[in-house]
């Protein structure tokens, strides 16, 4: 539960996103980076990793997001990043990639929260 002033809050997400044409680049250094990348980029948004896996061809997170943080801006921004970076400092993968896309357009995501739809419906059902 995230607490502030005014707000408290449990925002969760489960996110998935693939490389471009699911190419097998997501391994040892590159793999390695790529990490460094998403866990500075999330502490920087004060975004929390619940728990991460970086596949050969995917990035799989868990996340705990602060209310200010749309998960769109929260997938721009470590897709971002990170094709950037990865692409400036691994030429071997700029040459398989053009144009700066390293990811697949498109991302999954899912809520995930303490309660269901059920148990909402009764409390606002009770006030």
């Amino acid at each position: 539960m995230k607490k502030s002033k005014h707000v408290q809050c449990s925002i969760q997400y489960h996110i998935a996103w693939a490389t471009k044409y699911r190419y097998k680049v997501l391994v040892g250094r590159v793999a390695n980076r790529t990490r460094e990348i998403i866990r500075y980029s999330c502490a920087a948004l004060g975004v929390e990793i619940i728990k991460g896996s970086i596949g050969s061809d995917h990035v799989y997170l868990f996340v705990s997001c602060p209310p200010n943080i749309s998960v769109s801006k929260l997938v721009q921004v470590l897709k971002g990043r990170t094709s950037k970076v990865i692409q400036s400092e691994y030429k071997e993968i700029e040459k398989r990639y053009w144009k700066d896309h390293l990811w697949a357009s498109g991302y999954f995501c899912q809520s995930v929260g303490f309660i269901d739809k059920n148990a909402v419906h009764k409390y606002i059902d009770r006030i």
